[in-house]
């Protein structure tokens, strides 16, 4: 693809990890940001997740050898772990660390950020009031050709493809966390949008070091988040009816399952916004006393206290402790 102007539409902590992952594989990455308090909460995540990227290439040169180490690289960043030397993976190292100091930009001015763009991936809140004011603010902006993805979690891009102004140009992209290891690009497309299009996304995906898994048709949450937020939710209904505090709820499960992290680490590096606004989504939240009501109001709670996972430094864990 010729043009190679990648914008990001938010800078929360998956928004973030999207545009590194651009720009450490060549594109040329905007992050619009609302306002000047803005970029004073994107910044460190820029920082803190390109450092970790580097990190873990780093980490990867002592996995060559082991056996299983074609099951542990960070499959974002290493295209391809046949054959892989140290040298290659240092060579890596340059590169991303030049990509990341060149091709990362911040702009507050949306007209500017969004002028000439190949791509722009909204990662706004989950919350549909919010991605409507966008889209209505984005739409008279956006180039002609321009390929409009929303990165939702949860919402389907039917609910919003009239809003887009470019409907047939519009579909969801969807990632995991720590996309430079867990290396999804859910595409999925909703019944007005482009096959052309749908394809260029795909490639898209793939040239930024993405498995592309297609959709054939519009799923709430997609494949990943139709397992993983019930899987959640449950665990929070542990948690919201007394059954077990947090750290007892996850120590069960990475003992039975052998996950490395249970629902309340995930939803740390999630973010208890992003768990929240999905749970209020539910009606049943919005009646007293039902669980999902109960649910919601614990993390508020933390939320209100500042305790919102990772990023903050606390969530359901304290991790400014050494």
């Amino acid at each position: 693809m010729e043009n190679r102007k990648v914008v990001i539409a938010g800078g929360g902590v998956l928004g973030t990890q999207i545009g590194l992952i651009c720009a450490y594989h060549g594109f040329d990455t905007t992050f619009w940001l609302r306002s000047e308090s803005s970029i004073g909460r994107t910044t460190p995540k820029i920082e803190r997740y390109s450092a970790l990227m580097l990190e873990d290439l780093a980490k990867a040169k002592a996995l060559i050898g082991n056996p299983i180490g074609g099951m542990l690289y960070p499959r974002g960043l290493i295209r391809s772990w046949q054959g892989i030397t140290a040298e290659a993976i240092d060579a890596l190292i340059e590169e991303g660390k030049k990509n990341f100091a060149e091709k990362v930009h911040i702009e507050l001015d949306l007209a500017k950020a969004l002028s000439g763009a190949y791509i722009v991936i909204e990662s706004m809140t989950e919350e549909p009031k919010a991605k409507i004011g966008m889209y209505n603010a984005m739409r008279d902006l956006l180039d002609e050709n321009t390929i409009l993805c929303t990165n939702s979690s949860t919402l389907l891009p039917s609910m919003f493809a009239e809003y887009t102004g470019r409907p047939e140009k519009y579909c969801a992209l969807h990632f995991a966390n720590t996309i430079w290891k867990n290396n999804t690009g859910e595409v999925m497309g909703h019944p007005g949008t482009d096959p052309a299009i749908y394809q260029k996304v795909v490639e898209f995906a793939a040239a930024i070091g993405m498995v592309p898994l297609q959709l054939h048709k519009e799923q709430p949450g997609y494949i990943l988040n139709s397992m993983l937020v019930p899987f959640l939710s449950a665990a929070q209904a542990l948690w919201a009816n007394g059954v077990a505090d947090p750290e007892t709820i996850d120590l069960t499960w990475r003992l039975a399952t052998s996950a490395p992290a249970g629902p309340f680490q995930i939803l740390d590096i999630v973010g208890l916004e992003t768990a929240y606004n999905i749970n209020q989504m539910k009606p049943a939240a919005q009646q007293e006393g039902t669980l999902e009501n109960r649910m919601g109001k614990l993390l508020k709670e933390k939320i209100d206290r500042g305790e919102t996972g990772v990023n903050a430094g606390k969530g359901f864990y304290d991790y400014t402790k050494k």
